[in-house]
């Protein structure tokens, strides 16, 4: 059945409802010390294959935040990952970021209860731009604004991964124990066993990877998904990074890898900083800020270990379609995509061989 909207403007025909809004204003109202919230309208976004994200025009009366504004409502959609954080644990990671002065949507209000609209959620202000991969990397003034987005976003990396593991930090996030490259392939290893089907060459990634993880000079807050299509981009400038549902503590270069990664660059793959520019753009940037500074030479494994934890998620993602009955074409496609990032980790694994510095 296609979207309706009744006349509240929320969509029948999703996971969300009318009646659970109305108690959400009441809510918003008392956590913002506001005489009322009016929720006018709500639209469910489009994106979000592990989250739904609604839009919501308020009215708030009272209060320091009297006016009207523009929300965005995140919650988890009909089945979300387990290596992903909940609501309110994402929500904090947010707030920890906004106080390091990273760009992100201003963090409102969070809640883990699940009686108020069915699930938890946590709601922050709309920002203007594009999280659109494939338009922003065939965006016609790309050449432009490339190489100063790519400084921008390591800047805002960065700034991330000055977040560190102190008292009273984000204490609900594990503080890795041994090398937090071979947690995460523990991690995946423990996914893929669930899995519909057996991934040999994937195995064999995960093999590597564990063998020749690196040891990190620090551990800090890893956003855990930085790439191009979670961030926010209007006039070729950075408005916000979106998207912590994956955030932890662990290896920096862990996010660098991931941002350099081919399955993200949406298929220019001539500018290895997402799509978007040369990698030394990126690093340029970021080594401005960062305390411990990152070569290239550095990165290699970590875009292995990109490639190879992007395999498992397309894998897990295609079985929510496959054993979990979601009829998304969305998460049916995405479980096509493994064999391409096995590709990818091979290709690089043998290169690094062929020079002699892996084994």
């Amino acid at each position: 059945m296609a979207d309706v909207k009744d006349g509240t403007g929320i969509k029948a025909g999703t996971a969300l409802q009318p009646d659970s809004f109305a108690a959400l204003g009441a809510w918003l109202a008392s956590e913002l010390g506001a005489e009322r919230v009016a929720i006018v309208e709500a639209a469910l976004l489009a994106g979000g294959a592990v989250q739904q994200n609604w839009r919501l025009d308020v009215e708030v009366t009272g209060g320091a935040r009297a006016g009207k504004h523009v929300w965005v409502l995140r919650t988890d959609a009909a089945a979300s990952l387990d290596v992903s954080l909940d609501r309110l644990s994402e929500f904090r990671c947010i707030e920890a970021a906004h106080r390091a002065g990273v760009k992100v949507a201003e963090p409102i209000a969070a809640s883990g209860d699940g009686g108020l609209i069915g699930r938890p959620f946590a709601v922050q202000a709309l920002v203007a731009g594009t999280a659109q991969g494939r338009r922003i990397v065939r965006d016609p003034k790309l050449s432009e604004f490339g190489d100063s987005l790519a400084r921008e976003l390591g800047r805002e990396l960065a700034r991330i991964h000055s977040v560190r593991p102190t008292a009273g930090v984000l204490s609900f996030l594990p503080v890795p124990v041994t090398n937090p490259s071979r947690r995460e392939v523990a991690q995946m290893r423990k996914g893929l066993d669930g899995a519909s089907e057996a991934r040999p060459a994937l195995e064999y990634v995960l093999s590597w990877l564990d063998q020749n993880a690196p040891e990190p000079a620090a551990i800090t807050l890893v956003h855990g998904d930085f790439r191009t299509g979670n961030y926010m981009v209007d006039g070729g400038r950075l408005t916000a990074v979106l998207d912590w549902e994956f955030c932890h503590w662990g290896d920096p270069r862990e996010d660098l890898g991931w941002f350099i990664a081919r399955c993200w660059r949406f298929g220019n793959d001539d500018k290895v900083a997402g799509g978007i520019a040369k990698l030394a753009s990126l690093l340029e940037g970021y080594n401005e800020i960062a305390d411990i500074k990152v070569a290239a030479s550095e990165l290699a494994y970590f875009e292995v270990l990109a490639a190879s934890r992007w395999a498992a998620i397309s894998l897990l993602q295609g079985d929510r379609f496959i054993k979990g009955g979601e009829r998304s074409l969305e998460l049916a496609l995405t479980g096509l995509m493994p064999p391409e990032m096995e590709w990818d980790a091979l290709d690089i694994i043998d290169r690094l061989m062929a020079k002699g510095r892996v084994t």
